[in-house]
């Protein structure tokens, strides 16, 4: 599967705690971040991470591949103190997987429990809207 992994920048080193503690699962899957995100999980877990383009452009650029489908789950840890002019990437990607069904984390607890129900199989369904993974 898919998976996006987003962090502004106060939320780096949860997101970093984060791929460390599920490195087995994630290492099973396809993983998209921005450069900046990618990059520190890369460099802390030694998992695979394609990293698309640094900040809001790469936010972009993973709103393009959840608009079209192609993201099965998105964790974003984000910083509700931003300014709202800050939050329109996330609230992008939030409204397309509202539309596609994608699964969406914004803290630790959803984002443990999506991972722990991807690795049992819960999210298999996915496999049926996006087959080319």
């Amino acid at each position: 599967m898919n998976i996006a992994l987003i962090a502004h920048d106060n939320k780096k080193e949860l997101m970093e705690a984060f791929c460390i503690a599920y490195k087995f699962i994630l290492e099973e899957h396809n993983l998209f971040a921005t450069s900046g995100t990618g990059a520190m999980i890369s460099d802390a877990t030694d998992l695979s991470v394609n990293c698309l383009e640094y900040g809001h452009l790469g936010e972009e650029q993973i709103a393009a591949r959840v608009a079209y489908n192609e993201i099965d789950l998105v964790i974003f840890f984000m910083d509700p103190a931003q300014k709202e002019e800050k939050l329109q990437g996330f609230n992008t990607i939030r409204e397309y997987c509202d539309n596609n069904n994608i699964p969406l984390a914004t803290n630790l607890a959803t984002a443990e429990i999506l991972i722990n129900g991807l690795h049992r199989g819960d999210f298999a369904w996915r496999e049926l809207v996006n087959p080319s993974n």
